[in-house]
């Protein structure tokens, strides 16, 4: 049996991201995952905005990691073939299973890694017992579940989850390269839906090392026909639904692999229960879409590991009462509450077909053309130019490769 304070189940970017604060802090802590070397999943591909940012931070772990992603300085909005704004952007492209390894790279003593998967769970008011896939055993004070998705060892401590909205959205994941030029005009560029019958809130195109990295995120059931075209011919089924894109990006190829990922929005019931806490997805879910997904799992996380881990291990027991304590957190329901509530309404704004979600798509057109109409008027041309970083992204090698 091996004895530590913290077992976490999970090593994504809750688990790991948790066992890192933890580690600093001088907490002793295991995080069990059965990948060594994260692999490619379609997740998490940028971090940016100042909210989000500051949670990042919030977690002490924001300036080392994001020194592995990159950085676009400046980013493009766009609807009906027209740039509305030229926004200072702080966002972060990196790929998933490299913002773990980046994240994981800051795990340290007391904090430690163990590779194996966890096949039995079984929790009480003093100590959790885990037993892995190689027969190890773990006593823990207190177990995190930060396994995502995974429903198995939730099911195992009777917690269900609760589906609010069936395929709430889908995102679609691709290299965007140019054809017949070395390079795109813009660093980074948000291009809003032209028709809310396309069902496409928006596309967005960002850096990520010498790529330009394409997120397109589209209200549509799984079984959609447009999917399986999107994934047989990007190009022609992506100018069929957004054709005035190309007034900005110029002619486009569709590079590498298209990963296409249904996301429903969903909540966890029964989970306050004594010697386990639930963060990130294995608590609740929320539509990629509003970028609020890692939003919640930093708010967790920094919640947890700051705040009621270091005051649940100064007394004795994992009572459901300590437990309750982070659920019921303030800072955490808050933005529980904001992520959920901005999953249904960005999905009306951007399909709803009533006066009242029409007059809401043409008041945020008006306001980013208001706001890049002022921004050029108060910035300096030779200002604004200098502020841009230029483009870095060449025609990629195997353009013609289509998933």
């Amino acid at each position: 049996m091996r004895y530590t304070d913290i077992a976490i189940i999970g090593g994504g970017l809750a688990g790991s991201t948790a066992a890192a604060m933890l580690g600093r802090a001088g907490i002793p802590t295991v995080v069990i995952d059965p990948h060594q070397v994260y692999p490619f999943d379609f997740r998490v591909e940028k971090i940016g905005g100042d909210l989000q940012l500051a949670r990042f931070a919030s977690t002490g772990l924001a300036e080392s990691v994001l020194r592995s992603a990159t950085l676009d300085g400046e980013n493009w909005i766009a609807r009906f073939g027209h740039l509305l704004d030229r926004q200072p952007s702080r966002q972060y492209g990196i790929m998933y299973d490299a913002l773990i390894a980046a994240i994981r790279a800051e795990i340290a003593a007391p904090a430690e890694f163990i590779c194996d998967k966890v096949v039995n769970v079984a929790t009480s008011s003093e100590r959790q017992r885990l037993v892995l896939s190689g027969g190890e055993e773990i006593s823990g004070r207190l177990v995190v579940l930060a396994n995502g998705l995974n429903v198995g060892l939730r099911r195992m401590l009777g917690i269900e989850r609760l589906v609010t909205s069936v395929c709430h959205s889908i995102s679609i994941g691709f290299d965007f390269v140019p054809v017949g030029r070395p390079a795109f005009p813009f660093a980074a560029m948000t291009y809003f839906s032209e028709r809310p019958s396309d069902r496409i809130p928006y596309i967005t195109l960002f850096p990520v090392g010498n790529r330009m990295r394409a997120n397109l995120f589209t209200y549509r059931p799984a079984d959609d026909p447009w999917l399986r075209a999107m994934r047989r011919n990007p190009v022609e089924t992506l100018n069929a639904a957004l054709p005035r894109l190309r007034r900005l990006t110029g002619e486009f190829d569709v590079a590498g692999d298209i990963k296409i990922r249904p996301a429903d929005v969903y909540v966890s019931t029964g989970y306050r229960q004594a010697g386990v806490a639930l963060v990130g997805d294995a608590f609740a879910s929320t539509c990629p879409v509003t970028g609020t997904g890692t939003d919640k799992v930093f708010t967790d996380v920094a919640q947890l590991c700051n705040v009621h881990i270091p005051a649940w291990l100064s007394t004795d027991g994992m009572g459901e009462e300590k437990i309750t304590a982070f659920y019921d957190d303030p800072v955490k329901t808050e933005c529980d509450a904001w992520s959920n509530a901005k999953a249904f309404d960005f999905r009306q704004v951007s399909i709803g077909t009533t006066p009242y979600w029409q007059a809401q798509r043409w008041a945020r057109f008006l306001g980013y053309l208001g706001r890049g109409w002022l921004r050029r008027l108060y910035s300096p041309p030779a200002a604004a130019s200098a502020a841009r970083p230029a483009s870095r992204f060449r025609q990629h090698p195997h353009a013609a490769d289509r998933v």
